[in-house]
């Protein structure tokens, strides 16, 4: 392995002018001059890009501007020792002592674990301050190999903080906190933001374990660590993965800078967002972390691949449904055919038979029709991020677009993201040498993979997945009587069984696949959209009205969320009932279902309609029948919560201690 640093990439008590960008110009030609980086231009764009998403100085008198970039050629170090120090946004003013961390876009793990390790060591005040007192360059490269040769910890593992199998022995009375660092790049902020909340934590006597979610690799933290935390910080300017472990939890999330600059602050605001019971919490489900495990064998490993693929998906589906909806409101439901016309041929100052409401509705409709058009492929596209990280999308993205070409819908989608992230993983794999791995990633792993899981759509599954899809529509379609019951039955037991988890997004996601396919003549999609979104509201609603009915059953923190589960139930959001979940899961889990699904029944036997795919009563104007809808829905939810008290009060293995109404009330046996 090459060195990181060598002399001819430091440059010492120099002026490089008062603006960062002149500052990392001359390190890109360092980087350039030493032969590490094909040409000048793309490695200054692409670290100037990574200064544009986050300013880089931190506390100390640093500022570590990095980037990935296909100019390199090998992981490298650059330093400047500035005399006339440069503004690079840290809170308590300008760098002197400049580092460019240069990585090629398909680094190996080994030189990306160095590269988190200097980045821990920029933390430690003896090491910079030997840097500033360094006579030459050859002490500064001495330096540097000293910390980050050799590398003993595990991938992702955090000096200062716990990274195990099982919770830190502490104290009775210690205040656990868990933690998550992240940032685009993963190379500097990921491991300084870590380092720096175990140093504020150690100073404060709380034990925190972090888990760094950066290019080195990532060891998550084990689900017992979890599950006995207090808290949870999340430094991140990326999606958490795995998130759904933490479901339940208390939660700070903040930008991964924060963590750097203000670790001691955001160690206290996790011990007082622990201590309140209306403090944000995480989404998701309870006991979801199973899946997210590193020793996920392949069903699981698909499972969160599928449900990865749903949750982007979501917004599109979100977003377009209620704009078709929208349109249905404005331009009347004529407005299907006219549409395409008046977008093209009309304007505000020409308008067209109907005047604005009828442009408007057309417009609405179209824009909310191009969303939809987006859900297969954005579904395709993230199953195989899911699996393969980036270089997968593009390749999952076409092969969506070929499901969708092929009428394969929604199970074609999922089949296309699957072999994309699986041929874009294997050819990730490959051992090819290092002039051609920064190419990899951005431009041989897309077209191969493309080729492979959009060849095999077209030549083999896509006809036959299409059939299929053709035939569920068509059954779906014909579905009246006690069969439609039987169905809204089984999806609102489903939406009710783990609130937000795998199962409950398995139910939404095959009501919202279906609404690009309704019409008029077929309003099927829309009818089981309508049980899936009411029966997904009678979870936080029923617990908000137990704690009304009996409030003595409840806590003061399950009295308090009660409160805030009234408006999030309202506007389908089923997360509302996991604290109480979390809290007596055999109690409150079967009630919900209960309720959940008579409200899926009643809705299907009722025939109610809903054209947008979220937003609960919030989108009255696109549900038909909104009476019944209502309806539906307050008899599950009165179901519920009967039912949760009577479990709460008779189904016990000890005898219920009662408290007077101020007191909270001990429940849970």
């Amino acid at each position: 392995m090459s060195s990181l640093i060598t002399p001819e990439l430091v440059a010492l008590d120099m002026n490089l002018g008062a603006a960062p960008s002149s500052v990392i110009r001359h390190l890109a030609e360092l980087v350039v001059g030493a032969g590490r980086a094909t040409e000048i231009e793309s490695l200054y764009a692409d670290a100037l890009a990574r200064e544009a998403k986050t300013a880089t100085g931190i506390p100390g008198g640093l500022a570590i501007p990095h980037c990935r970039s296909a100019a390199v050629t090998e992981p490298t170090l650059a330093l400047a020792r500035l005399t006339s120090p440069v503004d690079f946004g840290a809170a308590d003013g300008p760098a002197d002592l400049v580092f460019l961390i240069a990585a090629p876009e398909g680094a190996d793990q080994e030189h990306l674990k160095i590269l988190a390790k200097l980045a821990r060591s920029l933390m430690k005040a003896p090491f910079t301050a030997a840097l500033r007192a360094a006579k030459t360059q050859a002490e500064i490269v001495e330096l540097v190999t000293s910390v980050v040769s050799p590398v003993p910890e595990a991938a992702g593992g955090v000096a200062g903080a716990h990274v195990g199998s099982t919770p830190s022995a502490t104290s009775v009375g210690t205040k656990r906190i868990v933690a998550v660092t992240a940032c685009p790049t993963g190379i500097a902020h990921t491991y300084m933001a870590a380092e720096s909340l175990a140093a504020a934590a150690k100073a404060a006597g709380v034990d925190l374990q972090v888990e760094t979610q950066g290019s080195a690799g990532l060891t998550m933290l084990d689900p017992a660590v979890i599950a006995a935390a207090d808290a949870v910080i999340f430094a991140v300017d990326v999606d958490v993965r795995g998130r759904e472990r933490f479901a339940g939890k208390p939660v700070i999330q903040v930008p991964v800078k924060r963590g750097i600059d203000e670790p001691a602050k955001l160690i206290q605001d996790a011990l007082a967002a622990a201590q309140n019971p209306n403090a944000r919490r995480v989404g998701g489900t309870v006991g979801a972390a199973e899946a997210a495990e590193t020793s996920e064998h392949f069903g699981q490993k698909v499972r969160r691949a599928l449900l990865t693929g749903v949750s982007y998906m979501i917004p599109f589906v979100a977003g377009g449904g209620l704009l078709i909806a929208l349109g249905f409101l404005l331009g009347g439901y004529e407005i299907t055919e006219v549409a395409d016309t008046v977008t093209l041929q009309n304007s505000p100052f020409n308008l067209p038979e109907g005047g604005m409401l009828t442009y408007l509705g057309a417009v609405f409709f179209k824009i909310g029709a191009l969303s939809m058009g987006f859900l297969v492929p954005a579904l395709a596209g993230y199953i195989a991020y899911a699996i393969a990280d980036r270089p997968g999308i593009a390749p999952g993205f076409v092969a969506g677009a070929v499901a969708g070409f092929m009428g394969a819908g929604f199970l074609g989608g999922i089949a296309g993201g699957l072999l994309a992230g699986l041929a874009a993983a294997s050819f990730a794999k490959l051992d090819v040498p290092r002039w051609l791995r920064s190419l990899m990633p951005v431009v041989i792993i897309p077209l191969v993979a493309s080729i492979v899981a959009s060849g095999l759509m077209f030549l083999v599954l896509g006809g036959p997945i299409a059939l299929l899809t053709t035939a569920l529509n068509e059954w779906l379609s014909g579905m009246t009587g006690a069969s439609a019951i039987l169905l809204g039955l089984i999806l609102g037991l489903m939406m009710g069984f783990d609130l937000g988890g795998p199962v409950n997004k398995v139910a939404y996601a095959f009501a919202v696949a279906g609404l690009g396919t309704a019409t008029l003549a077929n309003q099927a999609p829309w009818e089981i959209m309508a049980a899936v979104m009411a029966a997904g509201m009678v979870p936080p609603l029923a617990m908000a009205l137990a704690t009304v009915l009996d409030r003595r059953l409840f806590t003061v923190a399950e009295r308090e969320n009660g409160k805030a589960a009234w408006l999030l139930g309202a506007s389908f959001i089923s997360e509302g009932a996991i604290p109480f979940a979390a809290a007596d899961v055999f109690r409150v889990i079967p009630a919900s279902m209960v309720g959940a699904g008579v409200t899926g029944a009643l809705s299907m036997a009722w025939g109610v309609t809903s054209k947008a795919p979220h937003g609960g009563m919030f989108v009255f104007f696109a549900i038909d029948s909104f009476l019944l809808f209502a309806l539906a829905i307050a008899i599950g939810t009165v179901i519920s919560a009967l039912l949760v008290i009577t479990l709460k009060r008779y189904a016990r293995k000890t005898p219920l201690v009662v408290a007077d109404a101020t007191a909270p009330a001990l429940v849970n046996a």
